[in-house]
């Protein structure tokens, strides 16, 4: 991947205007798109398949007054007045007509109306009257011209009441209220731009990762516009991938801009660094973005519609932002060339001055330079500061370990009462209508009443349906927790009845939870007394069904989140410890952010500052939604702290130095995205949307934790106690496990090898090559040039086909350098592949042979030559390989086994007038052709 991400960033660097218009042109045709054929945002949340949304969904047919959704106006006396004046009926009377001519009004209960079904609804103090308007359909049916000539109705009932009167519109119909975005948002944005410029050194390296950033939002947030044409989307869910697209946007470039920048430092040329940081830095964007997809895409084992909407969103716009990472960034690093340089510092200018006065024989002093822990050998311009941090992590690490751990599960003991529910108007802002409707009624009526259950059941047996409707209420009067039942009646058709239900308590209280479950419990006993087959609904039971259905998913997507990060470490580390330690800091992370997010929206720790309108449960979906982003981000610091240790490890065999090195190689630039993050995410708490508020408060809380706490304090301690146990992984593992090359390995190796063999000629070159056969202990060198011919022959077979195999690209050698038609071996295997054609003549035959030799490879690989005995198919071998040379094989490999000399011998198959060199792997002897 690091070598095909190597060409695409040299291809993006030389093409920059072409790729920047590209990206620009799709970004204005998506948008205009979206702009013609984007629908409303749909904020019904429902799952399919639970109790009370198919009961809702039978009510839409067979009741519909009560199937829809429905408005509140309430109408409130002044303290110690009464509400049933005559002025105040006569003017709500007129305004329930008025608001049963609105389209879409089904039903309007007049407060001091009692007869009519359902009215009569005058507070006990009597100074409150509620007068209730059904509308068909769910609340995102009903258009925003509907909402607001309700709101204009009820402005003018409020103009007509007596003087100290008031009338307030709220209900189901308001309570979800389109989120938007505000200042703060921007300032978060800000916040990036001055990390950036610190961490970067240069406005023009700053601004690049905001300009892929905007790009990539804008991309993935008129997608998810324009996907409103073909499914529900709830308006959460263009915020979250806005939200999520801008962080990683921002921190996927920053790694690329930043690698660019300390490859400038060190000389290189500028197409070649930015083709270079391209491959090593996007290789770890790619992992980190895949992780944070698949994460995101799983939250779909919920079984729930709109949260797989809402992780198909979220997985598109960071994936967006891995591919304008990869092609826009190297564009714009082209279209900047040299000014993204960094100036020689201070330091370096006085070491070259010292060093040209110590050549001229002057005695000016070294520049002295102070070593980290037991890593002599670091840089002069790393960070004291983080030089500090690392020493201190390691010096104690069992103290580190127990004080960080100790501290991250205090944070995380809140979380033992955490409580989730889908928002009601409670949450709204307190000056809202909505809102203060929403408290007076709580107030006058009790907190039931703004969340009602709605109990309904067929009633066709039924001889008596009006009796059976009021006995059945008369049952539910006596539960525990029921503060009323007004309303019990059948419907016109006399075959569904329904049953209000008020509880005591408030639509997101536990009690009003348990009260449901105990309605749920009668079902049995009121069918076999009264024949009424109950079910629970309404936007309350409806709310509690997603709460649960929500709350039971969270263990399987948690082994799903904790099984990927194994075995997607495990490939990238080759290491066992590595990755669970990986994954158990992970887990801590997310347990300190559930903790610090009850602390504040159920406990009241910094409530008032972070504008937290109402203290109690926290939306049913932050905890899985919260786990799934968590999780890639995290992954994303183990990768860019964790890898660069392995990488000095793997060259210094020094465990316990590497992590010191390791960490100073990579911790500025991990600050530097965290912070970015943090910002980025905080910044939607203060003024943010009420569902979206507690998410980013615990994606910021996460992301501080994770980086800081875990992977930068945490992980090294860690790393420092297991020393080399820490890299150790069991052979079977390391075989069984594909290979994920995130910091661009083996685009280093093909830069390495790229002189060699120095001869254009050469097919096939292998320096020091043991093939991984037999006891691997065979070593060959050799140099098949264009069209000569090499014969491998010994007495096992596997000797002969170990080799053949690896030549062919269809086997890893175990050492060594091999380069095939210009590509390094084992790295560019699937290439030399595709030109590399392998023959086993003792299974395939000569028909074999016929086929390869017509799909014209570069190099043919022709094993077991000694098979064929019978004078005619040898006579066909010999021809089909004379056309293999007549058609354009650069070079040909033929395998016998047997002593050398014996027959039968390859020689008579081999076309005239070619070099040939005959190789015996036993006796790694070198062979030139």
């Amino acid at each position: 991947m690091s070598s095909a991400l190597y060409r695409l960033g040299r291809s993006a660097f030389r093409r920059r205007r072409a790729v920047i218009a590209a990206w620009l042109t799709l970004l204005a045709l998506l948008g205009a798109a979206a702009g013609l054929f984007m629908t409303q945002l749909d904020n019904d949340v429902s799952i399919p398949g639970t109790e009370s949304q198919q009961a809702l969904d039978r009510l839409a047919a067979t009741f519909p007054e009560a199937g829809g959704t429905s408005a509140q106006v309430l109408v409130v006396a002044p303290d110690g007045a009464d509400v049933a004046t005559d002025d105040v009926a006569a003017a709500v009377a007129d305004a329930a007509g008025a608001f049963a001519d609105v389209d879409g009004v089904r039903a309007v209960t007049d407060p001091f109306d009692t007869e009519t079904p359902g009215g009569g609804q005058v507070s006990d103090d009597g100074e409150a009257a509620l007068l209730t308007v059904q509308l068909d359909g769910g609340g995102t049916a009903v258009g925003d011209d509907v909402k607001e000539e309700l709101r204009t109705l009820a402005a003018d009932l409020d103009a007509a009441l007596p003087d100290g009167y008031e009338a307030t519109i709220g209900g189901q119909l308001y309570a979800q209220e389109f989120p938007g975005l505000t200042i703060t948002e921007a300032l978060g944005v800000l916040v990036a731009f001055v990390v950036l410029l610190f961490t970067l050194g240069s406005f023009t390296a700053a601004g690049m990762p905001l300009v892929n950033a905007l790009l990539g939002v804008g991309l993935s947030t008129v997608l998810v516009l324009l996907a409103t044409a073909v499914t529900p989307i709830t308006s959460t869910t263009p915020l979250l991938s806005l939200m999520l697209g801008l962080a990683v946007g921002i921190d996927y470039a920053l790694f690329i801009v930043s690698r660019h920048r300390e490859q400038l430092g060190a000389g290189l040329d500028v197409e070649e660094s930015a083709a270079r940081a391209t491959a090593t830095a996007g290789s770890a964007v790619i992992f980190a973005g895949l992780t944070v997809m698949i994460a995101l895409v799983g939250l779909s084992v919920a079984g729930i519609p709109f949260l797989t909407t809402m992780g198909v969103a979220g997985a598109v716009a960071v994936g967006i932002a891995v591919l304008v990472s990869v092609t826009l960034v190297p564009a714009l690093l082209g279209a900047a060339g040299e000014r993204l340089r960094p100036k020689p510092r201070r330091r370096a200018r006085t070491r070259g001055r010292a060093a040209a006065a110590t050549a001229t024989g002057s005695s000016a002093p070294a520049p002295s330079r102070a070593d980290v822990g037991d890593a002599p050998d670091l840089p002069a311009h790393h960070n004291r500061f983080f030089a500090g941090w690392v020493r201190v992590a390691t010096a104690r690490p069992w103290v580190t370990v127990v004080l960080t751990v100790g501290g991250l599960v205090a944070l995380a003991l809140p979380a033992l009462d955490l409580r989730l529910a889908l928002p009601d108007a409670g949450v709204q802002p307190e000056s809202s209508s909505t809102r203060v409707t929403y408290d007076r009624i709580s107030e006058h009526f009790g907190a039931g009443a703004n969340g009602p259950l709605v109990v309904t059941g067929s009633i066709v047996t039924s001889d008596d349906p009006v009796g059976l409707m009021e006995d059945v209420a008369d049952e539910l009067r006596a539960l525990p927790g029921v503060a009323d039942v007004p309303l019990a009646t059948p419907n016109a058709s006399i075959d569904t009845g329904i049953v209000q239900v008020v509880p005591e308590t408030g639509p997101t209280d536990e009690a009003t939870t348990e009260l449901v479950h105990a309605i749920r419990g009668m079902h049995d006993e009121i069918l076999a007394e009264h024949g009424f087959d109950l079910a629970v609904t309404g936007f309350t039971a409806v709310g509690i069904d997603v709460s649960a259905k929500l709350g039971a998913a969270l263990l399987p997507f948690a082994v799903f989140v904790v099984g990927l990060s194994l075995v997607l470490l495990t490939m990238v580390f080759r290491s066992v410890a590595v990755p669970v330690k990986a994954t158990l800091g992970y887990l801590l992370s997310v347990a300190a952010a559930f903790g610090v997010v009850t602390s504040v929206f159920e406990h009241g720790v910094l409530a008032d500052a972070l504008h937290v309108s109402r203290l109690g449960p926290v939306i049913s979906f932050m905890p899985i939604v919260l786990m799934g982003v968590l999780f890639g981000l995290a992954m994303d610091y183990e990768v860019f702290l964790v890898s660069r240790m392995r990488e000095d490890y793997v060259h210094s065999g020094k465990a316990r130095a590497s992590i010191a090195t390791g960490f100073l190689g990579s911790a500025k630039v991990v600050t530097a995205a965290a912070v970015i993050m943090v910002a980025v995410f905080f910044a939607f708490v203060p003024e943010g949307d009420i569902n979206i508020k507690p998410i980013a408060l615990g994606l910021a809380v996460g992301v501080a934790v994770d980086a800081f706490v875990v992977r930068m304090t945490l992980v090294p301690a860690v790393m420092q106690l297991l020393g080399d146990k820490a890299w150790w992984m069991p052979r079977w593992l390391d075989r069984a496990l594909p290979s994920f090359d995130v910091e661009g390995e083996a685009l280093h190796r093909e830069l390495a090898l790229a002189s060699w063999p120095g001869d254009d000629d050469v097919v096939v070159a292998a320096r020091h090559l043991r093939p991984a056969v037999a006891d691997g202990t065979d070593e060959v060198d050799l140099a098949v040039r264009t069209g000569g011919v090499l014969v491998v022959r010994a007495e096992e077979p596997a000797r002969v086909t170990g080799l053949l195999l690896t030549l062919a690209g269809r086997l890893e050698p175990l050492a060594g350098d091999l380069k095939v038609d210009g590509l390094v071996l084992p790295v560019r295997a699937a290439a030399v592949r595709r030109r590399a054609g392998y023959v086993d003549l003792r299974t395939e035959g000569v028909d074999g042979l016929a086929a390869a030799v017509a799909e014209r490879p570069r190099l043919l690989v022709v094993d077991r030559t000694d098979v064929v005995t019978h004078a005619a198919d040898r006579a066909r071998v010999a021809a089909l390989l004379r056309r293999a040379v007549d058609g354009g094989v650069a070079a040909l490999v033929l395998g016998a086994v047997g002593a050398p000399g014996a027959a039968p011998s390859p020689d008579d198959l081999l076309p005239a007038a070619h070099p040939v060199t005959t190789l015996a792997p036993q006796d790694a002897a070198a062979a030139r052709a």
